[in-house]
């Protein structure tokens, strides 16, 4: 486990080694400037080398950075991250049973607001409704601890936001355009790219924490998991960003993330849902479909109007207005 305030000397290190990685730095030179003795540096740049970064050594000139690691390491995140509180501080994990779980361990404590755990893999990843997330090498998978100012009224909005808002992080990074399918998916060709999931600790009528729940295919082998999932309920297919022609690399998706995240946490707080609740509408797959809702109060078929100030799902059926706060949903084709 790696977190954004631990290791400063290596963070140190490596950081000289991205600004100048057009130069080979000589260990006296990096001891010198960044006042620690050659033999730490010497540490620091092995561990470096181990954390998958590649770093040429020559002898005489030095060191050099050819490539930075592809993992979402703490310091990676945080580097320049134009946000105030989302994202400041991170924890990483190499695997972890679920990046939820830990987070809400950690959701009391008002220092961790805003606070990420991030895992390479989860062994036990937890989708909607109990539902396993299958969370291979590959793809990101994060959970956001926050402490909410809006009412306890619009928390079945927040998934909805948060899907908006990783939406839009992903039209600006890898310049594809997926579709939001209610409650909190995000599809691209009708198949599952991303999915949203929030766990709330609430006392009396207010909001204690969230803790936001991400999974995103990033780069993984949809095949492989299509084969497992097959045969679930209400499995419609899987679809992995890497199958896009754009390619990115993922901490540039998770930043862009982030940002976009705080503008729409920011709308939620002072209550500005319309503006939230029109964008959304723009990229729905599943207003104006005809739709079938699994929910705790029965089944229920007609066609999708819109969404409610809360997040609500309003369905028309033979001039019967039905409004669902939650259910699993199918699109018809007619």
């Amino acid at each position: 486990m790696y977190n954004s305030f631990d290791n400063p000397e290596l963070v140190k290190v490596l950081t000289f080694l991205q600004t100048h990685n057009t130069e080979y730095l000589s260990g006296q030179d990096l001891s010198d400037v960044l006042r620690i003795s050659r033999v730490a540096v010497w540490k620091h740049i092995k561990k470096i080398q181990e954390l998958g970064y590649i770093v040429e050594s020559k002898q005489k000139l030095g060191y050099k950075l050819i490539s930075n690691s592809d993992a979402l390491f703490p310091w990676e995140i945080t580097s320049e991250l134009k946000t105030k509180v989302i994202g400041q501080q991170a924890y990483y994990f190499d695997s972890i049973d679920s990046t939820q779980n830990q987070a809400l361990k950690m959701a009391d404590d008002p220092v961790n607001n805003g606070t990420i755990i991030i895992a390479a893999k989860q062994t036990g990843g937890k989708g909607r409704a109990g539902r396993e997330w299958i969370s291979p090498k590959g793809g990101i998978w994060l959970s956001i601890i926050l402490h909410p100012k809006f009412d306890i009224s619009i928390t079945t909005l927040f998934p909805i936001a948060s899907a908006l808002a990783l939406s839009i992080a992903i039209e600006k990074t890898i310049k594809i355009s997926p579709e939001l399918k209610w409650p909190n998916d995000l599809t691209i060709k009708g198949k599952k790219i991303a999915g949203i999931l929030v766990d709330g600790s609430l006392e009396s009528n207010r909001i204690e924490n969230i803790v936001l729940g991400v999974g995103i295919n990033f780069d993984v082998d949809a095949k492989q998991i299509e084969k497992t999932l097959k045969g679930s309920p209400n499995f419609y297919g899987i679809a992995s960003l890497n199958e896009q022609k754009n390619k990115v690399k993922s901490i540039q998706l998770v930043q862009t993330f982030l940002v976009e995240l705080e503008k729409i946490y920011e709308l939620v707080n002072t209550k500005q849902t319309k503006k939230i609740i029109s964008e959304w509408t723009k990229r729905s797959s599943t207003i104006g479909k005809n739709v079938k809702l699994d929910t705790r109060d029965g089944k229920i078929k007609g066609k999708a109007i819109k969404i409610d100030d809360d997040g609500a799902l309003i369905v028309s059926d033979n001039n019967k207005t039905n409004r669902i706060i939650a259910g699993d949903i199918i699109h018809l084709s007619k």
